[in-house]
């Protein structure tokens, strides 16, 4: 579909999934394209944030928050230490985990990617009805309860 063809659609005729779907798949676009210089992409900025939240996290506590199989995480994780972004060190307390945490070349990156990122939420917000700071804290609360409907499900079916 053309966005000529989509902005003809009534939005109140779209689930609320398709919305949010178009928007982080045109994130990631926009993110994979202007990150290059850096030489990361997307998802590896995902890992950089949840990184730089928790100082020091181990490789299943960021497959666990970013809803990606280990596997993946560990060939991405991987990709930015030998980019000299993150450190793997092996956790003490549990020898099998690795603990993963930035390098200053890594936080220099999360610095200037988030000006990259602030870029796209200014154009979004640029002459819109809503204020940034007001769907922000809507979006939470909408993706707070749909955590816990799924966490429910899941007790449900254990």
């Amino acid at each position: 579909m053309s966005l000529e063809e989509f902005k003809k659609i009534d939005a109140t005729e779209l689930p609320i999934g398709k919305l949010i779907s178009i928007i982080a798949k045109n994130q990631s676009l926009y993110l994979n394209h202007n990150l290059e210089e850096f030489k990361i992409n997307a998802s590896q900025l995902h890992f950089l944030f949840e990184i730089s939240h928790q100082k020091e996290i181990n490789q299943d506590k960021i497959a666990s928050r970013c809803s990606i199989d280990k596997g993946s995480v560990a060939r991405s994780i991987k990709k930015l230490e030998d980019n000299g972004l993150v450190v793997r060190k092996v956790d003490d307390n549990n020898r099998r985990q690795n603990k993963v945490s930035l390098t200053p070349k890594g936080e220099k990156t999360l610095t200037e990617s988030k000006k990259k990122l602030e870029e796209w939420e200014e154009y979004l917000f640029a002459n819109n009805t809503i204020e940034k700071e007001d769907l922000q804290m809507l979006l939470k609360e909408i993706a707070v309860k749909s955590i816990e409907l799924n966490e429910k499900e899941e007790e449900q079916n254990a």
